[in-house]
């Protein structure tokens, strides 16, 4: 194996430390982060990872609560229930917990979020800030997996990428990140006809497509990055479940110069980045409030 290891639980920790006093920070000046876990439906997976995101919050300081509602309710009562938690001073950031049962359109609970509480950073406007290189507040994966290519310590400009994957909340984002720090990056999809054409002279390659050994070492450039997101399930020839990314860890490892383990490379520091969302969140807000307290104290009334 000649490939470093980018480690995801110690750079999420990193920043978890980061984290930690800005929260504090934020205490000190009389606002209290709190993240508010919104879940519909029965879902043992998903109580997996509010335990853990409930963990990690707990840890730095934010207050978390969670809100579950019945697999039954209905898109009205959902958005009518965050608009109330839009309009709640004490809550500064909502995350909407996945799946969500199919009779409910998620990219409209996803707009009924106040973008100013969009800790996942899936809102349009959150995306359409993006474009713009306003980059506090972006959706968390993604911010992750830059995040990984920086601890390389690669300059960004210039850098030739390659994105397989292109969907809304993980690929199309990556791609607007990297643009703003000023990388050329190229984005391969399902009616790309070559992929590995692309693969084979990007200084760095993110994967996210969910599936396995998509990726092979024979696909890479010698020394290339290689941030794998991909999450899947598969059995052994012994009949062991076991998770995977989306390359062969093994041959891609021998030609990389950095590659990101899974699990343990891009998913904790997907975590962290809700935190530091939902800190940029809190503070966002808080000075959307002081500025309206400002305006209201400085209007002068009019005369009789």
């Amino acid at each position: 194996m000649n490939a470093n290891i980018l480690n995801g639980k110690e750079i999420a920790q990193d920043i978890f430390n980061e984290v930690t006093g800005k929260v504090a920070d934020l205490k000190k000046s009389g606002w209290e982060p709190k993240l508010l876990s919104l879940k519909v439906g029965e879902n043992p997976a998903v109580d997996l990872y509010i335990r853990n995101q409930r963990m990690k919050a707990e840890q730095v300081g934010i207050l978390f609560e969670e809100k579950q509602f019945p697999d039954e309710i209905s898109l009205n009562e959902l958005l009518a229930a965050i608009a109330n938690f839009n309009v709640d001073p004490k809550v500064t950031g909502i995350i909407l917990q996945r799946p969500i049962p199919e009779h409910i359109p998620i990219k409209s609970l996803q707009k009924a979020i106040h973008p100013l509480k969009d800790v996942e950073g899936l809102h349009p406007a959150s995306i359409g800030n993006i474009v713009y290189n306003e980059l506090e507040l972006g959706p968390c994966t993604a911010m992750a997996s830059v995040e990984l290519l920086r601890r390389t310590g690669q300059d960004l400009e210039g850098l030739e990428v390659v994105v397989i994957g292109h969907s809304e909340i993980v690929g199309k984002p990556i791609a607007f990140l990297l643009m703003a720090e000023g990388a050329t990056v190229t984005v391969c999809h399902h009616m790309t006809k070559d992929v590995a054409v692309h693969s084979r002279s990007a200084d760095a390659v993110f994967v996210a497509v969910g599936k396995p050994n998509l990726i092979t070492g024979s696909m890479l450039k010698s020394g290339a990055t290689l941030i794998d997101i991909g999450i899947n399930r598969v059995t052994d020839d012994q009949g062991k479940s076991k998770i995977v990314g989306d390359s062969d860890f093994e041959s891609c490892s021998k030609t990389a110069g950095w590659i990101t383990p899974v699990p343990g490379g891009v998913g904790p520091v997907t975590v962290s980045c809700l935190m530091r969302n939902t800190v940029s969140a809190a503070n966002r807000l808080k000075k959307h409030y002081e500025a309206q307290f400002q305006s209201t104290v400085e209007s002068p009334f009019e005369e009789n």
